[in-house]
C-alpha cells in the first residue's frame, strides 16, 4: 500500500479514516505510534497480519480504543497485508487522535 505518499488522519463523510501497519506476534494488543509515513503502527497477538483472526482482532481493539462499535469500524484496503485504510463512522479526527493518543504533524 506505500505508494510514497505521506498518509494522514482524513475527515470523511460521517467519520474518520486512517492508515495502519500491523505488526504481529505481539504478547497483547497496542498502539505504538506514528510512522514517518504517518501510518498509524498497531501491535497485534493473532498472526499473520492478513488472517481473519488478526483482522477481527485489530478491528475489536480500535473499536475499544476509540468507543465505538465494532460494526463502526471497518477495513477498506489492505485486508490481506500489513498496510490497512481504516475507516470509523461517527468519529472526527481530533477524536480519533484524541482516543488513540497520537497527533498530526
Amino acid at each position: 500500500m506505500s505508494m510514497g505518499r505521506k498518509f494522514e488522519f482524513t475527515e470523511v463523510t460521517g467519520g474518520a479514516a486512517f492508515t495502519v501497519r500491523v505488526v504481529t506476534r505481539a504478547t497483547h494488543a497496542e498502539i505504538v505510534g506514528v510512522q514517518d509515513d504517518g501510518a498509524l503502527k498497531i501491535r497485534l497477538v493473532a498472526s499473520p497480519a492478513g488472517d481473519p483472526a488478526a483482522n477481527a482482532e485489530l478491528v475489536a481493539f480500535l473499536a475499544q480504543q476509540l468507543g465505538v462499535a465494532p460494526e463502526k469500524v471497518e477495513i477498506v484496503a489492505g485486508r490481506d497485508g500489513r498496510e490497512k485504510l481504516i475507516s470509523v463512522d461517527g468519529v472526527s479526527t481530533t477524536q480519533v487522535e484524541e482516543k488513540l493518543g497520537v497527533r498530526r504533524e
